[in-house]
């Protein structure tokens, strides 16, 4: 009987230290794959009006409809209004841009600004003022 129980237990001890092998080894998988998560740039965009723009510096902020968003600009960035390529210096405060960028290192790098055409303004004349008519009089019954 002894011999029975002192089977058991040392079958059960070495199912438990197998168990927790097999778990360290399934945990070390997982930890890469975050670092990859970590390291792969987001893409995004935004859509709005310059508020700054440096050309020296090469960095511009825009508007957009969660709040400004300051942006890098570097020598593979593509400035393009339409079909024609700009560059960064045509770019001024008030234009309505369209901008795609990726977060590296905490930085937003803007891949492409594509400057929208403004809209043509109408010009409205005032309405000339009609000459004014006579009144009739008022009929007496």
């Amino acid at each position: 009987m002894k011999k029975i129980v002192a089977l058991i237990v040392s079958v059960l001890f070495i199912l438990s230290v197998a168990g927790l092998s097999f778990a360290a080894e399934e945990k070390a998988p997982a930890a890469p794959a975050e670092k990859k998560a970590v390291h792969k740039s987001a893409k995004k965009q935004v859509t709005g009006e310059v508020v700054a723009v440096d050309a020296a510096a090469m960095t511009l902020t825009v508007k957009g409809k969660k709040g400004d968003v300051a942006l890098s600009a570097d020598d593979k960035t593509a400035v393009k209004m339409g079909k024609e390529k700009k560059a960064l210096a045509d770019v001024k405060v008030g234009d309505k841009v369209k901008v795609k960028y990726t977060v590296k290192e905490g930085k937003n790098m803007a891949k492409s600004i594509a400057l929208m055409a403004a809209p043509a303004k109408k010009h409205v004349k005032p309405a000339e003022p009609k000459p004014a008519e006579p009144m009739k009089p008022a009929e007496k019954k």
